[in-house]
């Protein structure tokens, strides 16, 4: 199983003067459930190198096992430290792709035309096409087969706009994901504030938060097994 996982190159908070990046918890808890499954990992993003970390996942409070494993292994740090460019990625090479969230996907993998062109091609090819938190808003202009959004009628959720308000950050982002979802005609669900929700509609694999990122993992592996 080669799976991609992309992650995002944008740091700033909108214009509050505040940094963002990827959330570490939502990036290590798939990387090791897609490893410990005998998965081979490339990761990606669009500048390529060394993502930036939202500093807030890096505070005590937002530790888990996972975080604390990914501290301990330099393998793990260098294949981080080195992304490739996303612009060089070839769908045919990955039997599935995720994107871990944080605040920094909404700014620049939403609206980056190499994401959109993967996600697309790799949908199509009946291939898993997962994201947690904030990363399913990648989804934002990516088309059907037949031009129409993609989760048009489908069931997805991602973090919700209560979620957004409670972190205060509903008038800094670019686009609430809930909100974006429902406009394009996603069938969008959710599970209470901060637990673990996930919504599976094909081969298309989206959780709600970061306590989301484990189980939309598992899912795809399900369907990688199944394929």
């Amino acid at each position: 199983m080669k799976i991609l996982m992309v992650l995002t190159s944008h740091d700033q908070l909108g214009n509050t003067g505040k940094k963002t990046g990827f959330w570490l918890e939502e990036f290590a808890a798939p990387y090791y459930a897609f490893l410990d499954a005998g998965s081979t990992i490339t990761l990606a993003s669009p500048k390529g190198g060394q993502p930036p970390l939202d500093p807030k996942s890096d505070e005590p409070d937002a530790q888990t096992e996972a975080t604390e494993r990914f501290r301990k292994d330099d393998a793990a740090k260098t294949a981080l430290a080195t992304t490739i460019k996303l612009s060089t990625v070839k769908a045919d090479a990955y039997d599935a792709v995720f994107y871990p969230g944080g605040h920094g996907p909404l700014w620049d993998l939403a609206e980056d035309k190499d994401s959109k062109a993967l996600i697309e091609t790799m949908y199509a090819a009946g291939k898993p096409v997962s994201a947690v938190c904030h990363a399913p808003g990648v989804l934002r202009h990516v088309q059907a087969s037949d031009g129409t959004p993609l989760v048009k009628g489908k069931h997805v959720t991602g973090f919700s706009d209560s979620e957004e308000a409670a972190v205060g950050l509903t008038d800094v982002v670019p686009f609430l994901v809930e909100a974006e979802f429902k406009k394009l005609g996603g069938i969008y669900s959710k599970g209470p504030d901060w637990s673990s929700y996930v919504q599976v509609d094909g081969n298309l694999v989206t959780g709600q938060n970061p306590g989301s990122s484990v189980a939309v993992a598992q899912e795809v592996l399900k369907l990688l097994k199944s394929a």
